[in-house]
């Protein structure tokens, strides 16, 4: 089965039990760029035709001022879609994270995910949306549970639709379903115009550690990764001390 067809279903199957997309929603999408924002996005072109909802989706890329940034590829393949390409000046938050970065190894990834989610709910307002959909799958919520476990002391990851009173707009994350190795085979069947990130701390983070981590405990377990996807939706057995 082509792995399109596998995403399409974890789409419908998240719309289905989340009620993600609703009549006459205006969606802004955002686009890094890499496998994952990619196959959202072509995902949503093709889910529009067959969900029986009538919602429209922007493709947004914030230049975070990062070197070697260069969208020019995917300008042209958004307009063979028959959708331009937004790109919204956010050069300040790279010499803001250095300003930051202080002693340590990398930039901070916390206060660059902050600004950027107040960047671009900022572009949804002025596009009048009011959604914001998101390509983190089902991977990236695994990893997400680790992190705060590791790191944080709780034991949580991020929801699948999430309201924002501050800002009255919905995040949606119609990925939650897919599985990265199926986002991954799907760009590349579908040959995807995958930018390489220019993020100056790609693979130097612990959440790249917990990605490697993971993939070493699952090569000699399979049914790890499955059992732990399971267990994020196992709301009826948590079992805590008071």
């Amino acid at each position: 089965m082509k792995a399109i067809r596998i995403i399409l279903a974890g789409v419908r199957n998240a719309d289905k039990t989340y009620h993600l997309f609703k009549k006459g929603d205006k969606i802004v999408v955002g686009i890094s760029g890499g496998k994952d924002s990619l196959v959202l996005f072509y995902a949503l072109t093709l889910y529009q035709k067959f969900a029986h909802t009538d919602f429209k989706i922007y493709p947004v890329m914030l230049n975070l001022g990062f070197p070697n940034f260069n969208p020019t590829k995917l300008k042209t393949w958004f307009k063979k879609l028959g959708y331009p390409l937004i790109i919204n000046d956010a050069s300040n938050v790279y010499p803001i994270l250095k300003a930051n970065q202080k002693q340590k190894k990398h930039l901070p990834c916390s206060i660059c995910s902050r600004m950027k989610k107040a960047i671009i709910n900022a572009v949804a307002k002025e596009l009048k949306c009011n959604k914001v959909a998101f390509a983190h799958h089902m991977d990236d919520a695994v990893e997400t549970l680790f992190m705060n476990i590791f790191y944080a002391g709780k034991i949580a990851t991020f929801e699948p639709k999430m309201h924002l009173s501050n800002a009255n707009i919905n995040f949606i994350r119609p990925l939650i379903y897919s599985k990265e190795i199926d986002i991954a085979r799907c760009a590349k069947e579908e040959k995807l115009p995958v930018l390489k990130s220019n993020c100056p701390a790609d693979k130097q983070t612990n959440r790249y550690e917990i990605k490697k981590w993971l993939m070493a405990i699952s090569k000699d377990s399979p049914l790890v990764m499955k059992n732990v996807y399971t267990s994020l939706k196992n709301t009826k057995q948590i079992k805590l001390w008071p």
